[in-house]
């Protein structure tokens, strides 16, 4: 454990030298803003000059080019565009319903055309420069779409190719099946502060590996006893260190110094890889020049999100959006992610730069960069060869957004900014830049919730547009991206969905954007917490009252515009022509409050957490067992099944009295797996009798098949799709007449606790 070279050195930024970073990243941002608030001070105060340049932009954006002026056609003919558009992609779609080359290149760049189309006639047509107040409203919308707009078209480039490697991984693995090619590899598991019974089943895990040559190594940063019998229990590896400086980038280096296999494979502490993880993953290292092989990031617990409002079958994880369509377009350009757990590295590249790197909370992300920056190759197999725990609640599910966030906005303050570290391409700085922009695009998001107020309450038309124009410029653009959103990320998400989702953590995000620009290292690492279980519904009021306060304001605004709309549009467009402007201005605020109020108001039902009793998740797993109750020997198949026990639909009708007080064994057959349990509860499902069992006085090697059966099945964690844009609909006006916490209270109290372990 100690022949290794490698010496950690923690990275050595002079306090002084990282000061005048931040100032500089700092400086530049407030600058922006300061000569902002000068401008716009100059116009609210008429100084000639600066009222001049707005009048003679206004002029301009009153007399557009030629080519962005209506057709002088009829209105009904203004929707040809969208319903051509429409009918291109739906066709394309039909022909290929998963993405290939051409289709995904064709789609792609009817939506750039589009799109450029759209931001033309945004730049040069509908700004309303009239006065100060509307200027400023009209001009802050304007670059709040840019802002979002510019992160789209980046992710759109990068999806003009995309590779999938599946293949490959067959013809690499086949050297490590055949043992042709096994190095040593050392599988470091770090952990901080979770309960035993988590770490226990990722050793188990690890230990069930398809691979003879390698060491699993506990890496426990706060030197707790239990996990050091743990390890001794279950024959890994242990180690400590005296402090916890650098958080879980100085614990995977400690322990790196400590070991000497050529490869590294990182688990977090709840992550259980597939028995097959090392035969996928191994063989690409035959490439000398291959540094690092990430595998999605997937789950076995359903997001608190999906579980709040009762869809935890329908609905995927946020995070597979990310994993299906970020991560393989990124790797085409050698630009995939290291995201923090499931990959492999080689030891030699990772001594070369030095370890992990340190200098951000996002160290997994900034090690891969200084990999790519050496001209080391990072490559993402999109096989999902692992799962971990999601986070268990919405203020879970909001830690681990505000420190992946803060990791990456750190960019602008160290030494490993991939914008402008050596070594790397454009293409690779364009997709950190993509990442960059997507969090700085919450400000984007926030700036939309509040529009609709300016049309009620400030008379503002931020948008200057005839309703013929709305629909010859806006609707193609808006319909086409939501009816292809869901096919281009492979159908791992919905556009209203991702819009719910980025809805409930905009504004602290918004918040930690502001205060990582002031001081980036405010913070330090959070861990996510895992293994959490209650018995009742919690609100998340500190979440939610931002959202409150918006949505009662949102509700007042929509009440005022419905008001100038109805009993006022009549009088404003006939009685006085010259003012069906603002009513136009006025319906798309009505509009966009109703828009905005049904959003909010699924958000504020998602931040009512579900209780979740049970520590251990419940498997959907049939298998067919015997029960043997005294004399009797009863068949049946598992409709759940756990680490600590089991629910099974028995094959014949039998009286409750039958189990009590009797001694049962339970055999899976098809695990050749024997056990001693205890009834928890009888019942009837689908008119079939069921039993609900509790196992009893597990021993170790009963534990490691249970784990095995239940987590390490190779292929077992597949790729669902998400509901489509017309069935999100049908699902949110499903959620809001019916809320979980009104229509399905039941809590599942089954007295499984980590002792039965």
């Amino acid at each position: 454990m100690s022949g290794s070279k490698f010496s950690y050195k923690p990275s050595q930024t002079p306090v002084s030298k990282r000061v005048i970073q931040l100032h500089t990243a700092t400086v530049i941002v407030l600058g922006i803003v300061l000569l902002s608030g000068i401008v716009i001070a100059g116009w609210f105060a008429g100084e000639d000059r600066i009222s001049g340049v707005f009048t003679q932009v206004n002029e301009w954006q009153m007399h557009p080019p030629m080519w962005l002026e209506l057709p002088r056609i009829e209105g009904k003919y203004l929707l040809l565009p969208t319903v051509g558009l429409l009918l291109t992609v739906f066709v394309v779609m039909k022909i290929s319903p998963q993405p290939r080359i051409w289709s995904q290149r064709l789609i792609v760049i009817i939506i750039f055309i589009v799109t450029l189309r759209y931001i033309l006639w945004r730049s040069l047509s509908t700004l309303n420069l009239v006065d100060p107040l509307n200027g400023v409203f009209s001009l802050g919308l304007f670059f709040a779409e840019m802002l979002m707009l510019s992160t789209n078209i980046i992710q759109l480039f990068f999806m003009l190719d995309i590779k999938e490697r599946h293949q490959e991984a067959d013809v690499k693995s086949l050297a490590v099946i055949s043992g042709i090619y096994l190095p040593n590899v050392d599988i470091l598991i770090p952990t901080y502060n979770e309960p035993c019974f988590i770490l226990r089943r990722t050793i188990i895990g690890c230990q069930a590996l398809d691979y003879a040559n390698k060491t699993v190594y506990l890496l426990d940063d706060t030197n707790r006893l239990e996990m050091k019998e743990l390890a001794e229990e279950l024959g890994c590896y242990y180690i400590i260190r005296p402090d916890n400086s650098y958080a879980k980038a100085g614990n995977l280096n400690n322990a790196i110094a400590k070991t000497n296999s050529e490869l590294i494979v990182v688990f977090d502490a709840d992550f259980i890889p597939t028995k097959n993880f090392l035969t996928r993953t191994v063989g690409f290292f035959q490439d000398e020049k291959m540094a690092l092989v990430q595998t999605p990031q997937s789950f076995y617990n359903a997001d608190p999100i999906a579980r709040n409002l009762g869809l935890e079958n329908v609905i995927t994880p946020e995070s597979e959006v990310f994993s299906r369509q970020i991560q393989t377009s990124r790797d085409t350009s050698a630009s995939a992610i290291c995201s923090g757990t499931s990959f492999v590295v080689r030891r030699s590249f990772l001594e070369k730069i030095g370890g992990f790197v340190t200098e951000s909370l996002s160290e997994d992300y900034y090690t891969g960069v200084r990999l790519s920056a050496q001209g080391y190759r990072l490559l993402y197999l999109n096989e999902k060869l692992s799962a971990g725990l999601a986070a268990e609640n919405t203020a879970a599910f909001a830690t681990q957004r505000l420190r992946w966030e803060q990791g990456t906005l750190q960019t602008l303050f160290i030494k490993s900014n991939p914008l402008t570290i050596p070594g790397l391409t454009l293409m690779q700085r364009l997709a950190s830049l993509a990442g960059l922009s997507y969090w700085f695009s919450q400000l984007s998001r926030i700036y939309f919730l509040l529009i609709p107020l300016a049309y009620s309450f400030l008379d503002i038309i931020p948008v200057r547009a005839t309703a013929g124009e709305l629909l010859f410029f806006l609707l193609p653009y808006y319909l086409l991206n939501v009816a292809t959103f869901s096919w281009l990320n492979y159908r791992s998400c919905s556009f209203l969905l991702s819009d719910i989702y980025s809805l409930i953590i905009c504004l602290p995000l918004v918040l930690n954007t502001i205060q990582v620009m002031v001081n980036p290292f405010a913070r330090g690492f959070k861990v996510t917490p895992k293994g959490i279980a209650n018995n009742q519904y919690i609100f998340n009021w500190t979440l939610a009252l931002p959202l409150l306060i918006l949505f009662i304001a949102t509700a007042v605004s929509l009440w005022q515009n419905l008001d100038i709309y109805i009993f006022k549009g009549w009088w404003a467009t006939t009685v006085k022509p010259e003012t069906a402007q603002q009513i136009t201005g006025i319906n798309l605020g009505w509009l966009w409050s109703t828009y905005n109020i049904i959003m909010i108001g699924i958000t504020l039902l998602i931040l009512v957490d579900a209780p979740k009793a049970d520590m251990y998740e419940w498997f959907d797993l049939r298998r067919v067992v015997q029960l043997k109750v005294g004399e009797q020997n009863l068949w049946g198949v598992t409709t759940m099944i756990s680490e600590v026990g089991a629910e099974v639909a028995l094959t014949q009708k039998l009286p409750g009295y039958l189990f009590a007080h009797q001694p049962i064994d339970i055999e899976i057959i098809e695990e050749n797996l024997q056990l001693t349990c205890e009834v928890v509860r009888t019942g009837f499902k689908d008119e079939f009798p069921t039993v609900r069992v509790k196992f009893e006085s597990i021993t170790l090697t009963q534990h490691r098949r249970l784990v095995e059966m239940l987590f390490c099945r190779p292929g077992q964690w597949k790729h669902k799709n998400a509901p489509g844009e017309l069935y999100s609909v049908l699902l949110l006006f499903k959620i809001l007449l019916k809320p979980r916490i009104l229509f399905n209270r039941k809590v599942d109290v089954s007295p499984m606790t980590v002792s039965q372990v």
